[in-house]
């Protein structure tokens, strides 16, 4: 078991030959599509501890109030001026003409006219967990990992036909799953600390709640505060001076191609 950042799967499906009347007609690849909702091996999730910074603690409660009231000045004051970065994919997309807190509006799209920018702030405040970044010294990123197979997700993966962005975990053990979209509806199953499928849901009744299949097939629908995403975005925090600043933001972010 170790903490993972599973590298998205691709799955790519050739159609078969037939007969073409152009010798230049080439097979068109097709998305495999995923298999269908069904019984699926468990695999364990433990969460990551809560840190154990009351100075941590302190600067996101913070950020929790100044998110709630959109102060973008507050704000600024808690973002690194220089130095800023966002790692997305294998590059630093922060630029370095822009401040500290421009390149944070544009990782978590702050000024997104729903407020979603700083809802994700909100989230990222609320988390009680950190953990450091090996390749930067004193830094620290929220949501930390969950620590899980990473092997037996793999193949997980591949024999659902699915990727990461398919998959959650519950943030406590016992989350109760419902046969309907409601907190009134019956309860099929409780959830235990394992990896969870999420299903598309054409029709959105709720945007509130997510539509699932248990590792024993059970279908379902679950509050989407309840689970993490697996391999989320994280916000990242450094000590500056004697209090701590967002430093940076690893994920592609809001909005982003």
């Amino acid at each position: 078991m170790r903490q993972a950042r599973l590298v998205s799967i691709a799955f790519a499906l050739l159609v078969a030959a037939g007969s073409v009347s152009a010798p230049a007609q080439q097979q068109v690849p097709l998305p495999m599509q995923p298999a269908p909702p069904g019984p699926y091996k468990s695999i364990a999730v433990t969460l990551p501890p809560r840190q154990s910074d009351a100075s941590l603690d302190a600067f996101r409660k913070e950020l929790g109030d100044i998110a709630k009231k959109k102060d973008s000045a507050a704000l600024a004051a808690k973002v690194v001026t220089k130095g800023f970065f966002w790692q997305r994919e294998d590059s630093d997309d922060a630029d370095a003409k822009k401040s500290g807190i421009d390149n944070l509006a544009a990782a978590i799209g702050l000024d997104a006219p729903d407020g979603s920018g700083w809802q994700a702030l909100a989230n990222y405040a609320a988390d009680a967990t950190a953990a450091p970044l090996p390749e930067m010294k004193g830094v620290v990123c929220s949501p930390a990992a969950p620590s899980f197979n990473e092997a037996e997700m793999e193949k997980l993966a591949q024999s659902t036909r699915t990727d990461p962005a398919d998959w959650a975990y519950p943030t406590a053990t016992g989350v109760e799953i419902r046969a309907k979209p409601e907190a009134a509806a019956a309860v099929v199953e409780k959830l235990g600390m394992v990896m969870v499928r999420i299903l598309p849901e054409e029709d959105q009744p709720n945007g509130d709640w997510l539509k699932l299949v248990t590792p024993s097939g059970k279908i379902g629908y679950v509050s989407g505060n309840v689970l993490a995403p697996f391999g989320s975005d994280q916000l990242c925090y450094q000590k500056d001076g004697g209090g701590w600043k967002i430093a940076g933001y690893i994920g592609a972010g809001t909005g982003q191609e």
